[in-house]
């Protein structure tokens, strides 16, 4: 995975914690300098990770964005074989995901929008609730961005990839099993969970229960929302101190694994599957090139069509039986889920680990030693152009951000004078915000 910094860190939300640094909502919002931003560090991850990857347009609130800009930034993500995903905290209208769906002449820009979408009761100022005092109260606005986006594919046939984010803490631990258990059949194809990690503004760091939550407690939640064991254990990306995925079905009201970590067949397969066919690209290739690249491979390992027919088979058998499936087919209750935990570590941690690895040295404390060799497992990277450098995602929120948005305050400062004496004409409103107008600026002057 990869993502964006820099390029809009301003939020339009209040949210304790927050992981912002403190000069974040000081920097205007300029499409220009998004747009321009994001094609260097998409170039810089393309050229040294390789043609095809998953990127996240990510920094304070995406939908802050002019819808156009919003756009062409995921334009030049595609361009350089990125498969983008906004993340977004969801308080916008359905004027401006049309607006950024299509163009001027009602034309799709894209065949498909993916989406990361936050919700949880630590957010302030969402626009019909403003201080959620419980997860189950935001039911209704996670199931109105899910039906924007059936509306959206209903009317111009464009196709939607939705997640749903969520940060823990001790205050809203014990409702993770309920969010599992209402928000896994509104239609989201991924539920994910971030135990809050002590990054960003120390003043949104006050007054509350900030104990560190683990992994596993976030997990047992889980399995206890879906009444059912979440196996994970047969892939694993990065650390597992830093992530646990478990990719898998819904079937009817039953999750399915993937991979069954217990089945020695599916291990076989899934060994088999990452040897051979781990080069492929299966996202962004046309039908007829992503079958003639399948038959290629199948041509040098035969004996893969009947490990995948055994694999299907089994797959079949853990969703209930062949009968079963066909009428969940038929009725279209048959959909991807996959349920992640990202366990982001604290600033204090990652500072004096990331000193040492730039110095190339190894932490005698085990405690620091520890962080070091998570953030040399990591795979979520950021870019810099100006340095040629890859760094982890921790690093670049606990380490850097708070000097890059410092340097973006004057570079994009909030108001714009106007050179040759012309008035200040400060920033507009977005009109497709259902915020209201603490910030949300539209297209300003171009730096």
């Amino acid at each position: 995975c990869e993502g964006t910094h820099g390029v809009f860190p301003k939020c339009n939300l209040t949210c304790s914690p927050c992981y912002h640094s403190k000069d974040a909502n000081k920097v205007r919002v300029d499409g220009a300098h998004t747009v321009a931003q994001v094609d260097a560090q998409m170039s810089l991850l393309e050229a040294k990770r390789g043609p095809r990857a998953h990127a996240q347009l990510i920094g304070g609130e995406v939908s802050l964005l002019d819808p156009d800009d919003h756009a062409a930034a995921l334009a030049v993500m595609r361009k350089h074989g990125r498969e983008p995903m906004s993340m977004t905290h969801g308080d916008f209208d359905s004027a401006y995901l049309r607006a950024l769906a299509l163009d001027e002449k009602g034309r799709r820009r894209f065949g498909r929008l993916s989406f990361a979408a936050h919700f949880d009761s630590l957010m302030r100022g969402r626009t019909g609730i403003p201080r959620p005092r419980t997860e189950v109260e935001l039911n209704p606005f996670r199931a109105r961005f899910v039906e924007m986006f059936r509306d959206l594919r209903r009317d111009h046939g464009v196709r939607s990839y939705l997640a749903h984010n969520m940060t823990i803490t001790p205050a809203n631990l014990d409702q993770v099993e309920h969010v599992v258990a209402d928000v896994s059949a509104m239609g989201f194809s991924m539920l994910s969970f971030q135990p809050a990690a002590h990054v960003g503004d120390e003043r949104r760091w006050t007054g509350g229960d900030y104990r560190t939550v683990g992994i596993d407690d976030v997990w047992d939640q889980l399995e206890a929302g879906l009444g059912q064991r979440v196996a994970w254990q047969a892939l694993q990306f990065g650390d597992p101190r830093c992530n646990r995925t478990a990719f898998g079905i819904r079937v009817d009201d039953r999750w399915v694994p993937m991979f069954d970590p217990d089945s020695e067949g599916d291990l076989a397969a899934r060994d088999g599957a990452l040897a051979h066919f781990g080069g492929v690209n299966f996202g962004g290739t046309t039908p007829l090139v992503l079958a003639v690249k399948v038959l290629r491979v199948l041509a040098r390992h035969p004996g893969d069509v009947k490990v995948a027919v055994a694999w299907v088979r089994r797959l079949v058998e853990r969703s209930g039986g062949g009968r079963r499936v066909w009428s969940s087919l038929r009725r279209g209750v048959v959909t991807p889920m996959t349920y992640v935990v990202h366990n982001f570590m604290d600033a204090a941690d990652v500072a004096p680990a990331w000193r040492l690895m730039q110095a190339d040295l190894v932490a005698s404390d085990p405690a620091v030693r520890a962080t070091q060799e998570r953030l040399s497992a990591c795979t979520y990277a950021m870019a810099h152009p100006e340095t040629g450098e890859l760094v982890p995602a921790c690093v670049q929120h606990s380490v850097l951000d708070p000097g890059e948005n410092e340097r973006l305050r004057r570079l994009l400062p909030l108001t714009v004078v106007e050179p040759r004496g012309r008035p200040d004409q400060g920033v507009r409103r977005n009109p497709h915000s259902l915020s209201p107008a603490t910030s949300t600026p539209g297209r300003a002057a171009s730096i």
